[in-house]
């Protein structure tokens, strides 16, 4: 699939295949993905927390609100932004902008790269930081800042919502 395609075909799904794994080498090929996103200064303030432990995954529900599909996929990718990496470099504003800018960068490669090996994600930004923080344990010195439940949707589907026109969104100046 080529990079229009993914990008036209991502959608966010919200039912997955549970039967249906997910290879750890597919997993590899997002992570390596996320990777390759660009970050401020090359800092790459980004960790990344594979969840495939169904009860892990049931606490993520619980901080994310209920949100179910979340424990239905048989993964999910926990994105954590690391503030003091592009402090160092940045300051308060690489602490308090960069570095979230940066995961969100990772997170959409990750969905991009998903599509285009067949798989389907949603980017879950709707949950309790400090819960999610404890179910996985995370240290302190990271952020979670995104849930990215990874699957085989259980039926195919495609976008539902319309795209507003570029001449809508853009001022040239």
């Amino acid at each position: 699939m080529d990079f229009w395609q993914a990008v036209r075909r991502r959608y966010s799904v919200r039912s997955f295949a549970s039967e249906q794994p997910v290879s750890d080498e597919a997993v590899l090929g997002l992570l390596s993905a996320a990777i390759e996103a660009p970050s401020a200064g090359n800092r790459q303030p980004w960790h990344f927390y594979v969840v495939r432990d169904p009860t892990l995954r049931t606490g993520l529900v619980r901080a994310a609100g209920g949100q179910d599909f979340i424990a239905e996929a048989p993964v999910a990718i926990v994105v954590c932004a690391h503030a003091e990496r592009s402090a160092r470099r940045y300051g308060e504003r690489g602490a308090t902008l960069y570095c979230l800018q940066d995961t969100a960068a990772a997170v959409e490669h990750i969905l991009l790269a998903a599509t285009a090996l067949g798989l389907g994600t949603c980017w879950v930004g709707a949950f309790d930081e400090e819960q999610a923080r404890a179910v996985l344990q995370v240290p302190p010195e990271l952020r979670p800042v995104a849930i990215i439940p990874v699957g085989y949707p259980a039926t195919p589907g495609e976008r539902s919502t319309g795209r507003r026109p570029v001449s809508d969104v853009t001022t040239f100046v």
